[in-house]
């Protein structure tokens, strides 16, 4: 099992979050209703965490901080929309959690995972709950008080938590109630942790960006 993700597995997983959200913006677009329903949630999303990816395919990162530092370099740099501006906050606070490691353990990714929320959070002048920060804290919440033995535990733990959240965004968001769908950015961010939770279940990306059986 992996006890530990280095630089190249960091890598691999964004690779494999992004393919899923590309595969997924329009279904996300089309839950898009907060804060106005103009349909573009997933795309920004896809379109912010591809500058990430092509930025890693010029590297070869020797160390989970050098990685992480990249993505969020690149997503600073790319970030598209409210949503994409969110997803590149929690990735440079996974940077800050992760700086000076050559790999991270379980420790070190609850820490990434609170340091992105909390820098999130931070950010937003308004704080709304029911949204993406809502899904991303409770899944870091979750996976702080998990007993999780090695990093794909732990990241199950993540998937379980930020997906029961996702479902309970219409009890906090009346628009979302009022219109019979999840939130966008949370579907969005959901997918892509689901994308990047493969890696560590024996799954390659083929051509086409499919994700198939390794």
């Amino acid at each position: 099992m992996h006890d530990t993700i280095n630089g190249a597995m960091f890598k691999e997983m964004l690779l494999f979050g992004t393919v899923s959200i590309s595969q997924a913006q329009q279904a996300i677009n089309d839950l898009n209703v907060f804060p106005v329903p103009d349909g573009d949630t997933g795309t920004n999303m896809s379109l912010t965490i591809q500058t990430a990816v092509t930025e890693l395919s010029r590297t070869q990162p020797e160390s989970i901080a050098e990685a992480a530092k990249t993505t969020a370099s690149a997503l600073l740099r790319g970030a598209r929309g409210n949503s994409g501006v969110i997803l590149s906050l929690l990735f440079r606070g996974f940077s800050k959690a992760l700086e000076g490691k050559k790999e991270a353990d379980v420790a070190d990714i609850v820490a990434a995972l609170q340091k992105g929320v909390e820098g999130a959070y931070k950010a937003v002048m308004k704080p709304t709950e029911g949204t993406i920060l809502t899904v991303a804290r409770v899944a870091s919440e979750e996976a702080a008080a998990s007993d999780a033995a090695d990093v794909p535990a732990l990241w199950d733990v993540v998937l379980t938590a930020g997906q029961k959240a996702l479902d309970d965004t219409p009890n906090l968001l009346p628009v979302l109630k009022k219109a019979g769908v999840v939130d966008a950015g949370g579907q969005g961010i959901m997918v892509i942790f689901e994308g990047m939770g493969k890696v560590f279940h024996g799954e390659a990306i083929i051509a086409g960006g499919e994700a198939a059986p390794n």
